[in-house]
């Protein structure tokens, strides 16, 4: 070795054997025996530990439930309300109750078409809008052809004569009726008071 060199110091593996920690020092008994309780590990939390329930904690887990009627007023009907909105919407005369309707300003919609900006689309329709605090429940809804629904907005003043005027008015005939119904159910039903043949 030269003089004032120093030795080299081996170098340590950085892969060190694993060590293993027995499992009686780590306070878990994967099998405990029949005669004694099994022991919680003392680093774990059980809820169920008695010594953390008290009537004071169970007081504030009372009062964490998530009330029933938490959010009473949604934005959007629901589904139930939006069948008995179509329920109490008049019907058009000769033709299937559960597929045609007409709104309050007489336009004829098809049930399939909702949300769509066509003159057959309807929307259901806050008569009281819910910007200015109406309820999504079944007396402020409407079937409102779609074109109407969004001229009307949420406004309150407009009149009916010009709700009218916003409607998109198309002649739909007979004929028409029955290829929309052939296209969207496959067949064509007529109401009981059309008088008319059932076409499948």
């Amino acid at each position: 070795m030269v003089k004032g060199m120093r030795p080299r110091r081996k170098r340590r593996s950085h892969s060190s054997p694993t060590r293993t920690r027995p499992l009686a020092s780590s306070g878990f008994d994967p099998a405990p025996s029949a005669s004694r309780p099994s022991t919680l590990s003392p680093t774990g939390v059980s809820v169920l530990d008695r010594q953390l329930l008290t009537e004071d904690n169970l007081d504030f887990f009372e009062k964490l439930r998530i009330s029933a009627d938490a959010d009473n007023n949604p934005r959007s009907f629901p589904y139930s309300v939006k069948q008995q909105c179509w329920e109490k919407a008049e019907k058009v005369k000769g033709r299937d109750p559960e597929r045609w309707r007409r709104d309050p300003l007489g336009n004829t919609v098809f049930r399939k078409l909702v949300g769509c900006p066509g003159c057959l689309c309807h929307d259901y329709d806050h008569i009281v809008p819910y910007s200015k605090g109406g309820k999504s429940t079944l007396d402020n809804c409407q079937v409102l052809q779609a074109t109407v629904n969004r001229s009307k907005g949420n406004r309150t003043e407009i009149s009916r004569a010009d709700l009218i005027q916003k409607s998109s008015y198309c002649r739909v005939s007979g004929r028409d009726m029955d290829l929309l119904e052939l296209s969207a159910y496959g067949n064509v039903r007529r109401g009981q008071d059309s008088g008319g043949c059932l076409i499948q």
